[in-house]
Order: structure tokens, then sequence, then C-alpha cells
């Protein structure tokens, strides 16, 4: 058994994205929250100045500028993006390629870690202040989680606002990584971390939060079909292992998937089984 490579990573997610309402999870919280969290920044300023830290492949993020854009008609918008997989990058840029309504946003990519991105910074010794920051789902490749949230919480501007989106305590894969960690492979190079460890490193920090809970589920059913492609690149994801389902002690793979048929990991829809994906969505002030 071996780790997912950063191109195998790429793939094993899409069959993630393909079988969760993962995106459409994010698109309730636009919907629902993100205009009056956008009608905030910015402080009546010329330029309103935003970093995303992890950002992928750009989908969430310019979903999130046009939001801004409405909110502030005619307002320049200065992005800038820290992602290291450059297929990630390489795919963002041609998204915003094809985008004819971001004239008044424009684009620098780093295409570097979070703590390389801090590393340079550092270095600098200039610190530029952002009015919205967003970490969508990177903080499980952080090294540092505590530090790498204070030093991105000390890039806001004084009115600006950071946005972490995570899973929920309530998902299955918090039960998961609590309860059966020892169900997962040591080929799983990701942090097992939640909303609850976050919020605990918000409190510790001392700064003002709040959280949102948006439902998200997973179809896995394929990953029960004996040798289903698709649920074997889901298999992959889950385990951040590479061909889990081929390469995997049989009874570790029988271990794992009873965990994930456990009524706290997952329900069962006409048939499918739906693992839970919650979200956590924490706004937090500068």
């Amino acid at each position: 058994m071996r780790s997912l490579t950063a191109e195998e990573y790429v793939e094993a997610f899409k069959s993630f994205l393909d079988h969760s309402t993962e995106h459409q999870c994010m698109d309730e919280f636009n919907k629902e929250e993100m205009p009056n969290i956008m009608a905030g920044l910015g402080n009546g300023k010329s330029t309103i100045n935003v970093l995303g830290v992890g950002s992928g492949t750009g989908e969430q993020d310019l979903k999130m500028i046009r939001i801004l854009q409405a909110a502030h008609p005619g307002v320049l918008i200065d992005n800038e993006i820290i992602e290291p997989n450059p297929q990630h990058v390489a795919a963002y840029k041609e998204l915003v390629n094809q985008a004819p309504d971001l004239q008044n946003v424009s684009f620098i990519w780093h295409q570097l870690t979070s703590s390389e991105y801090e590393q340079q910074v550092k270095e600098k010794g200039a610190h530029k202040k952002f009015d919205f920051i967003h970490m969508i789902q990177m903080l499980y490749r952080v090294e540092d989680i505590h530090n790498t949230i204070k030093f991105f919480h000390s890039c806001l501007d004084p009115h600006g606002k950071l946005l972490i989106i995570i899973l929920s305590d309530s998902s299955g894969w918090a039960t998961l990584w609590k309860k059966y960690r020892d169900c997962l492979p040591s080929t799983d190079s990701g942090h097992y971390i939640t909303s609850n460890g976050i919020t605990d490193v918000l409190k510790r920090l001392g700064v003002e939060y709040h959280v949102y809970e948006f439902p998200s589920g997973w179809d896995i059913t394929e990953c029960f079909i004996e040798g289903d492609p698709v649920g074997g690149r889901m298999m992959d994801f889950l385990t951040g292992t590479k061909n889990f389902l081929g390469t995997a002690p049989p009874g570790l793979r029988r271990r794992l998937q009873e965990a994930l048929c456990q009524p706290e990991c997952s329900s069962n829809k006409d048939g499918r089984i739906i693992f839970s994906n919650n979200l956590s969505m924490i706004v937090v002030e500068s």
C-alpha cells in the first residue's frame, strides 16, 4: 500500500465530488449566508483584497467573487490564490480565462503550500492585509493547524473576515476518525481534524467566530461493489491510498467497509448508502 500522488489525488477527489453534495452544500451557504457576510467587507474602500488558501481548481472561489461583485458593484477585487498543486492551478487559470464577467478582478497565483507562503511573507517582512480570506476544506493537509490559523488571521484587515470550511463533528468522517481510526491505513497522510478542533483553536486565540452547519451526503454505494472502478477511486480518496481495495489486507478492507455502514457514519436511502459529509462554515472576525 502507498499514499496517493498529487495526480492520483486529483482523480480520486473528482470521484468524491461527482458522488457527493459537497459543492451543493457550499452553494446553499453561499445563497443563505454569504451575501450578508460579503456586504460587510471592504469598509468603503475602492479595492477589496481577497486571499484563497488551498483554492484547488477555483470553482468555489469564483462563486464567492461573484457574490462579492454583486454586494460591491464597481469595486476592484484583488484576488490572490495559494495552491500547491500545479494541475489545480492550471485548471483555475483556465476557468478564469473562460469567464466573461471578471473584468474588475485581478488574479495572482502563488504555487506554494500555505506554510511556504507564510515563510515567504515573514522573510519579506511586508505583511499585506486582506479583507476576506478563505480556507476551504484544506486544513487536513497542514502540519501546524494552530499557527496556520493564527498567521492567516493576522493577515486580516481590521474589518476583515476569515472563512474556514471544515467537516462537521456530526459527519461520518468525525465518527470514522475518532471511533474507527484503526480501520484506516497508515498511508492516509491527512490530519483528522473536524469543526470542534478548529473552534478550540479559535477559543485559545481569543477571537470571535460564528459557526454555520450545513448537511451534505456522499453516495458510497459503489465502494461495496467488487471490482467497481468508481468505488475503487472513492475508497482511494477516503483512505488516501492508491488502489486500497486491491492492496489492503482483506481484514482491514472488511473492517473499514463495516465501519462505513455504521448508522453514525451512513444512512440508507432507497437502497443507496449515503455517508454523512456534513460541513461547518466558520466565519472568524478580525
